[in-house]
């Protein structure tokens, strides 16, 4: 549904436009997706954003590229600041993420985003101390494609937590949350 709740096409000629809206978005809420945590950093604003399109889309050179709302604080960031981090998040944290799905209130002083605590990567992004692992990217390209941006970054940088490999990462299907579609 479009932002004024209505079917977004194209639909097969013998359909029913909502009934097949509706068909097409339990499909694609069945598609396997991580749940991540996504840093974004312009000058000295920063912000922390739950996010679950995510995926590595090249080899060599290592890039990354995240799908961001055209209307979400973390968009224009990333577009001005030229960077984001991708913080892989435990099933365990499963409740952390909920802290992101509106704008992070910054404590500069505390160098908390939400209540969170947070350190620079090499790009500038926060990476959040809850994350299991990271990359930390440079914005290669952007791509418009109309709701979001895809945003197609370099890793610069990647790690783990202590013990991080080996912890079952969030996946959407762990919480009751739902998007896209």
């Amino acid at each position: 549904m479009n932002s004024r709740g209505d079917p977004v096409g194209p639909f097969p000629d013998d359909a029913d436009p909502a009934a097949y809206d509706r068909l097409r978005r339990r499909v694609l809420w069945r598609m396997p997706m991580g749940l991540y945590v996504l840093g974004s950093r312009a000058g000295e604003r920063r912000n922390l954003m739950t996010l679950n399109w995510a995926m590595q889309v090249s080899l060599d050179p290592k890039l990354v590229a995240v799908s961001v709302e055209r209307s979400a604080v973390t968009h224009g960031l990333i577009a001005e600041g030229g960077c984001f981090s991708l913080a892989l998040v435990a099933r365990a944290d499963r409740a952390a993420v909920r802290a992101f799905v509106k704008p992070a209130q910054h404590d500069a002083q505390a160098r908390t985003l939400a209540g969170v605590a947070y350190r620079d990567g090499l790009s500038g992004a926060p990476i959040p101390e809850l994350a299991m692992g990271y990359v930390d990217c440079g914005l290669r390209e952007t791509l418009d494609l109309g709701s979001h941006s895809l945003f197609v970054g370099e890793v610069l940088d990647a790690g783990f937590a202590a013990g991080g490999e080996d912890v079952p990462v969030l996946r959407m299907e762990d919480t009751r949350m739902s998007y896209g579609g």
